[in-house]
This record gives C-alpha cells, structure tokens and sequence, in this order.
C-alpha cells in the first residue's frame, strides 16, 4: 500500500471512529504512520480526501458485483444479486456511505461524484446492454441513463434501510428487496 492509500484507509477508519467534524489531520497522519506534511502533498484538506474514500467504496462494490453477480444466470437474479451487494456493503458500512456523502456536499468535490461512479454507472450500462440485445428488457431503453437511474434507486432505498431506519427487521428487508426488483423489472419491462 503506497503512502497516498494508506491515508485514504487511515482517514475511513479514523472519520468512522471521530466523525468528520471532529477528525483532525493529525488524527490520520497517526494512524496512516506518516509525517503531517506527507498528508498535505496528497491533499489540501482532509474533506479533500472524501473523493479518495469514495473511490475506495466504488471500487470495494465492483470488486463485490464481480465476484457475486453470475454471469449466465437469470435476468432478475442477477438483479437480486446486484441488490443484495449494494444493501450488503451499505449494512456493512454504513458510517462511511453517510461520511462521504456529508463530507462531499460541504466540499466542491461533489462534482467529481460523476467520474467516481463511472465504473459502475459503466458496468450497469454493459449489463442493460446485453439484456437489451438478448430482448430480455424492452428495446426502447436508453441504457446510459438508466443505468444511473437504477444504481440511484438501489443505493436509496439501501440507504434508507441502514442509514435512516436501522431498526428494521429482516422480513421487511427482504420484502423491500423483493419489491425493487419487481419495480425495477416493471420499468425495464423485462419479459417473462
């Protein structure tokens, strides 16, 4: 792990632990076991590494999408599967998930959300792409913009789970689950 990723993991852990108005630069440069000025060749602020942190979460959700979504299995449950990793990881963290959120919107990094999520705005596209091609869903989708439409929506109602109403039980998340899928499936008009 290079200097620059080690405080990127050193600031999850430490904005997990303080919040992000109480972490202090000098709180991560201890964990991360570098010098303060290290910290500042990297990055301006430490709301600055909030993009960083962002990338690590898109990319630990690829890595999940890669490696639990089957391929050659059927439309709506490779759809269940993508559900599942993103409630999985937002379950998983969600302390981080609303960090970057609070700590991108007070930043004028929220305009690199875009290019954060490219990859899986990406790969989403791919997926609608083929399903598209093999007439699994309807023909007149536009895939590019449906796909952030979809992430958008299953991320939401993640986040609305975990981050809002942790209280629920697991009938009622999984009766959630089941009716994205079926709103999802309606709107894509997959055929049976």
């Amino acid at each position: 792990m290079d200097k620059k990723e080690k405080i990127v993991h050193a600031a999850i852990d430490v904005f997990r632990e303080k919040g992000v108005e109480k972490t202090k630069v000098s709180d991560i440069v201890q964990i991360a076991g570098i010098a303060q000025g290290t910290f500042y060749l990297y990055f301006p602020s430490k709301l600055s590494v909030m993009p960083n942190i962002a990338e690590v979460m898109v990319g630990k959700m690829m890595e999940d999408i890669n490696h639990h979504v089957q391929e050659g299995s059927p439309f709506q449950v490779q759809l269940e599967q993508i559900i599942d990793v993103v409630y999985n990881l937002t379950k998983e963290y969600p302390d981080v998930f609303a960090l970057i959120y609070a700590g991108l919107t007070q930043t004028e990094h929220l305009k690199e959300w875009e290019a954060i999520y490219a990859p899986f705005y990406k790969w989403m596209s791919e997926f609608l792409s083929l399903a598209k091609d093999s007439e699994i869903i309807r023909d007149s989708l536009h895939t590019e913009r449906t796909a952030k439409m979809i992430i958008g929506l299953i991320e939401s109602t993640a986040e609305q789970v975990y981050l809002y109403d942790n209280k629920q039980e697991k009938e009622t998340i999984r009766l959630q689950k089941q009716e994205l899928v079926s709103f999802i499936s309606y709107a894509l008009g997959v055929k049976r």
